[in-house]
C-alpha cells in the first residue's frame, strides 16, 4: 500500500473528480458516480424498479436533470445549475415559465446568516421546484419579471446501489457503507466514498478473516433496499461500520450501535484511545444516516458510524461551502488510517483455549522467551504471553486481554500467535 500522504492525495483527487456531478437517491448522477469509483474497485451494480416494495417504503420514480436556470430580462441567467448542482432543489419537477421576482420567491431558497454560500435542499416526495442560491445574489435582484425552466424528468425508472467485496477466510461479513446520494458536498459524502473506495483496495492486499462487504447505496432508501433484498442473508452479517464526514478538519467521532457492546464498537474505541487520537463517543440515536437503518430493531446489526465532525455539527454542513477546499489529503488518510487499525484488530480478534491449563506451562524449554531475546519490548511481550495464558478460557477473546491487561493489541496478538504455535492454545 502506498503511503498515507500518497492516498491522501489520491482520495482527494476522487472528491474532485466527483463533486462536480448531480447526485440524488435515484438517476444519472449516480450510475456515473458508480462508474468513476468502478475505476478504482470492481462494483456490482444493482437497478431496482420503480414502485418495488422495500420494507415499509417503495421506491421511487427516477428522476434525472439537464438544466435548469432563473435568467433576467436581458437573458442574463442569474443562477444557474451548469455552475452548480446544488442550484436547484433535488427532484425539482419540470418547470417553464416567466413570473415576477414577487411570484419567484417563493420558490428561492438562501442561508441569511451565510450570505455568500448556497444552501443544499430536496424535496424527494413532495412534488415540488425551486432554486438555491447565495443571500447576497438574491438581494442584488431588482424587481421584475425572470425566466424560469428547469429541464427535468420524474419517471418510472430505478433506484441504482453497488456493492463491492473483499472474499475473507469465513463467509461471516463486515459491511462498510457510504451514502452516494449528495449532490456538490464534497465532505458531505464524497470524503465518505473515497475512504471507503481505498479502505477496499488495502483489505484486497491480503486475505482477510471476514468477507467484506462495502455498499454504495442512496441515504435512507437506498440502505433500506439493501436491507430489503439481503434480509434472508442478514445473519450472515456479524460487523458493520457507516463511513461519512470523512474529511474534514475536526477530530473524530465514533457513533456507537443501538447495542452500546458490540464487538464493532469495542474494537473502534480501543483503536482510538490507544493512538491517543483526539477523539469522541457517542452513544447511538435513530437518528443520522444509515446506521440508523441497520441499527432498526428488527435487524439490530452491530453497525456504527465513524466520521469526523458529525452531521449539521460544522457549519459548511449542507452548502457550498463543503466543497473540495473544506476537505484535506490529511484528514481522509486519518480517517483510512483508522479504519485499517480497527479491522485488523477485528481479523485477528479471537478467543482461545489454554491446553495446559493446570498451573503455568514451561515457556523456557519451549523456546517462547529465547524467541523474545532483542526486543526492546521484551517484558511486555513476556506478560502478554502469561495473560493470554490466563484469559484463555473460552470465553475471553484477545480484545478483552488487552483492555483488562492494558497492553498494546498487537502484542497481545503476537502472544497469542506464538502459543498457539507451541500448541499451548487453540482458537
Amino acid at each position: 500500500m502506498a503511503p498515507m500522504t500518497e492516498l491522501g492525495a489520491e482520495m482527494h483527487a476522487l472528491v474532485e473528480r466527483l463533486y462536480p456531478l448531480c447526485r440524488s437517491i435515484t438517476g444519472d448522477g449516480v450510475r456515473a458516480t458508480l462508474d468513476i469509483v468502478g475505476e478504482y474497485v470492481p462494483l456490482q451494480v444493482h437497478e431496482v424498479p420503480t414502485g418495488t416494495q422495500v420494507l415499509d417504503w417503495t421506491v421511487p420514480q427516477e428522476w434525472n436533470i439537464r438544466d435548469a436556470y432563473v435568467a433576467d430580462a436581458t437573458g442574463r441567467r442569474v443562477v444557474d445549475f451548469a455552475a452548480s448542482s446544488l442550484h436547484v432543489l433535488g427532484y425539482s419537477v419540470p418547470v417553464s415559465a416567466t413570473m415576477p421576482l414577487a411570484e419567484l420567491r417563493a420558490h428561492l431558497h438562501t442561508l441569511p446568516d451565510h450570505p455568500a454560500w448556497v444552501p443544499y435542499r430536496t424535496s424527494y416526495y413532495k412534488p415540488e421546484w425551486g432554486f438555491c442560491l447565495a443571500q447576497e445574489t438574491l438581494d442584488a435582484l431588482p424587481d421584475g419579471e425572470y425566466e424560469v425552466r428547469i429541464d427535468s424528468t420524474l419517471a418510472d425508472g430505478h433506484l441504482t446501489y453497488a456493492e463491492h467485496v473483499v472474499p475473507g477466510q469465513v463467509a461471516d461479513e463486515v459491511i462498510v457503507s457510504c451514502h452516494v446520494c449528495h449532490p456538490s458536498l464534497a465532505n458531505d459524502n464524497l470524503a465518505g466514498i473515497a475512504v471507503a473506495t481505498f479502505l477496499a483496495r488495502a483489505l484486497a492486499e491480503r486475505t482477510p478473516y471476514y468477507t467484506y462487504r462495502f455498499i454504495y447505496a442512496p441515504g435512507t432508501i437506498g440502505a433500506i433496499t439493501w436491507l430489503a433484498r439481503n434480509a434472508e442473508r442478514i445473519d450472515r452479517v456479524k460487523h458493520g461500520l457507516v463511513l461519512a464526514c470523512a474529511g474534514d478538519p475536526g477530530r473524530l467521532t465514533y457513533k456507537q450501535s443501538r447495542r452500546g457492546d458490540a464487538e464493532i464498537d469495542r474494537v473502534i474505541q480501543h483503536v482510538l484511545a490507544a493512538s491517543e487520537r483526539p477523539h469522541h463517543i457517542t452513544e447511538f440515536t435513530p437518528y443520522g444516516y444509515d446506521e440508523r437503518q441497520y441499527c432498526s430493531p428488527g435487524f439490530n446489526l452491530g453497525v456504527g458510524s465513524l466520521s469526523r465532525t458529525p452531521y449539521a455539527g460544522y457549519p459548511e454542513y449542507h452548502t457550498s461551502a463543503d466543497n473540495p477546499d473544506f476537505v484535506s489529503p490529511e484528514a481522509m488518510a486519518d480517517t483510512l488510517a483508522v479504519c485499517r487499525e480497527a479491522f485488523a484488530v477485528l481479523d485477528r480478534n479471537r478467543q482461545y483455549t489454554n491446553l495446559s491449563p493446570y498451573g503455568e506451562p514451561q515457556l523456557g524449554r519451549r523456546g517462547l522467551y529465547d524467541a523474545l531475546g532483542g526486543r526492546s519490548d521484551t517484558k511486555q511481550a513476556q506478560m502478554a504471553m502469561l495473560w493470554v495464558l490466563n484469559l484463555s478460557d473460552g470465553e475471553h477473546s484477545l480484545l478483552d486481554i488487552a483492555e483488562r491487561s492494558g497492553l498494546p493489541f498487537d502484542t497481545v496478538a503476537v502472544a497469542a500467535g506464538a502459543l498457539q504455535g507451541a500448541g499451548l492454545i487453540k482458537a
